[in-house]
């Protein structure tokens, strides 16, 4: 009897030294040296889209905005408290690889597809996807185009060095057609291109198609053919040297998902505070529930971000609403789209 006695209180501390080493580990996490280089220059420095409307671009105040640039500052907000601590790094699609991998940025925000070769090739790690696209193709309404077989035979402007430009070529040699490519060096040069009649079609993100449509001096002279040519998931990505930093944009990022299906805004997260709703508490990281903690920064960390930068819908709605007003695979699970946020707990 004894002898069980014993046995049973040696587990138990040995059980009780478990908890405590678990507890211990969660509140002094290591940061990685992405995070500790932001925390030292209390500056976060992220590559974006400078010239793509409703993503990334330059308002007349000289100031960048757009969705992409959002999860540039929410991620400032969580490591820094501040969602305006960003020095933004505008990148054209050529220069994204190099900018990774030569630490010249943190992160990169930047309208950039997930693919096998980036995610080996760069050395990144990709963030839960942001904006589920597809590859599509415009062209002038008048032309009466409605299928990529009566481009057989014409020109396409394409962007050079991006998905797009392979994409476009594996679309007209799979059903035997011939197109001529008229490449461009970024997305304005692109489209400015096929403005100026050097093409018949020209050929992005579908998401960018209907931005420089939008923009274009008469936007009505323009189409979208009804075809996807590629599956597109776009988010934002951070160098592999730092895991943890990219747990932090990833938790983020989840997080922002979250307070969109629990109904948190910029404008009421404050009434949460109080929540007994424990998994809002956990997101929120309220009282002893660990949330930052888990991720070496502020456990109220999601607090700020939405209370300075939004949830998933406020950023989209603000940036992409006029735009792209039917969110489709854009939507949460609950409304039948693809985004499905991890659970904080």
């Amino acid at each position: 009897m004894l002898k069980r006695f014993v046995i049973v209180m040696l587990l138990a501390a040995m059980m009780s030294t478990v908890g405590l080493v678990s507890l211990t580990a969660q509140d002094s996490i290591e940061v990685g040296p992405i995070t500790q280089a932001i925390i030292d220059r209390d500056e976060l420095i992220c590559g974006v889209n400078a010239s793509l409307t409703g993503f990334g671009v330059v308002n007349d105040a000289g100031e960048y905005v757009g969705f992409d640039v959002d999860f540039c500052r929410a991620i400032a907000a969580a490591i820094l408290g501040d969602a305006t601590k960003v020095s933004f790094r505008p990148l054209t699609g050529a220069e994204r690889q190099a900018a990774i991998q030569g630490g010249e940025i943190d992160m990169m925000s930047r309208n950039t597809t997930w693919t096998l070769s980036r995610d080996t090739e760069w050395g990144v790690i990709y963030a839960p996807t942001t904006f589920f696209d597809g590859q599509g193709i415009g062209v002038r309404a008048e032309s009466g185009i409605t299928s990529i077989e009566e481009l057989d035979g014409a020109a396409v402007c394409v962007q050079r060095g991006t998905t797009t430009e392979l994409n476009i070529a594996d679309a007209f040699a799979s059903r035997g057609l011939d197109y001529e490519p008229v490449p461009g060096d970024d997305g304005p040069s692109t489209f400015q291109a096929y403005l100026d009649n050097r093409c018949d079609a020209w050929t992005t993100d579908k998401s960018g198609i209907v931005s420089y449509h939008a923009t274009s001096p008469n936007p009505g002279e323009h189409a979208i053919l009804d075809i996807n040519l590629s599956k597109e998931p776009l988010g934002p990505l951070s160098p592999q040297s730092d895991p943890q930093f990219a747990e932090i944009i990833a938790w983020t990022i989840y997080g922002m998902m979250n307070a969109e299906e629990f109904g948190i805004t910029s404008e009421n997260v404050g009434e949460y505070l109080e929540s007994d709703n424990p998994e809002i508490q956990r997101l929120l990281g309220i009282g002893d529930n660990a949330s930052g903690s888990y991720l070496g920064i502020a456990n109220d960390f999601m607090v700020t971000v939405l209370e300075q930068v939004g949830n998933y819908g406020e950023v989209y709605e603000r940036n992409l609403g006029e735009l792209v007003p039917e969110r489709g695979l854009n939507a949460l699970y609950i409304d039948g789209g693809l985004l499905y946020p991890m659970p904080f707990r």
